[in-house]
This record gives C-alpha cells, structure tokens and sequence, in this order.
C-alpha cells in the first residue's frame, strides 16, 4: 500500500496518527513506550550516525595521511628518518661557525694593535735623534 493513500482518506490518517500518539502496551513486563520516547529515541540514533559518520572520515584521512607519508619514505623521494639528528647537527655547526667568527674578530683586533704598534715603532725609529744618529 502506498503512503499517498494514507494521506488521501484523511479519517484513516487521523486514526493512525491517534493509534501513533497512544502508549503501546507490551505483554511482558516493563515500561510502555510512547511516540515521544520513540521519537527520541530516533533523534539519538541519528546524531550517533552523525557522529560516527564524522569520526569515520577523520579516521580514514589520518589512516591516508599516514599511509601516504609511510610511501614516500619507501619510495626515497622522502625526508630522512633522521631530521632531528641534522638539525640538531646544523645548530651544532651554525654555534660552532658562531664562535669561529667571534675568534676571528678578537684575531682582527689583535692583528690590528700589533700593526699600530709596529707603525708606531717604526716611526720613532726612522725620527732623526737629536744627538744627530739614528740607531
């Protein structure tokens, strides 16, 4: 029978709807379902569907992404499973160049005064003495 019937003879629509809305009565002990709690009962199903849907396409992108990160490091086209080592290796490297710059620039001031000073000597010797010898 199809659902357009139902709707056509509104006094047999009418009286599925009052048999609807009355509380069943069960043979075996418990408590009567109505309409109400069956409806409830329904919205609740539908937001666990909902839910679960969601939490399916979640567990399916992490289960893709991680299957594709897993092949491209199979593949060799991938970052090494060593990054951390490197990096660690490269701020190691880039301290160490650091200090060697710091060395340097105490070795350039140095050189520096050592060359003043040299200039400075050899400007006091190549000043005529007064006793009119140079020594």
């Amino acid at each position: 029978m199809d659902r357009s019937f139902l709707y056509r003879h509104r006094d047999l629509h009418a009286a599925v709807l009052l048999k609807a809305a009355e509380p069943t009565t069960a043979s075996t002990r418990g408590p009567c379902v109505s309409r109400p709690s069956l409806v409830a009962d329904l919205a609740n199903a539908h937001d666990r569907i909902t839910r679960l849907t969601r939490e399916n396409a979640q567990l399916r992108q992490r289960l893709s992404e991680h299957l594709g990160e897993q092949v491209w490091r199979e593949s060799g086209l991938g970052a090494p499973d060593d990054v951390d080592r490197l990096h660690r290796r490269v701020t190691e490297l880039e301290q160490h160049t650091a200090e060697q710059h710091r060395q340097l620039s105490e070795r350039d001031d140095e050189l520096d005064a050592a060359r003043a000073a040299n200039r400075e000597l050899m400007t006091r010797l190549n000043r005529p003495h007064p006793d009119g010898c140079n020594h």
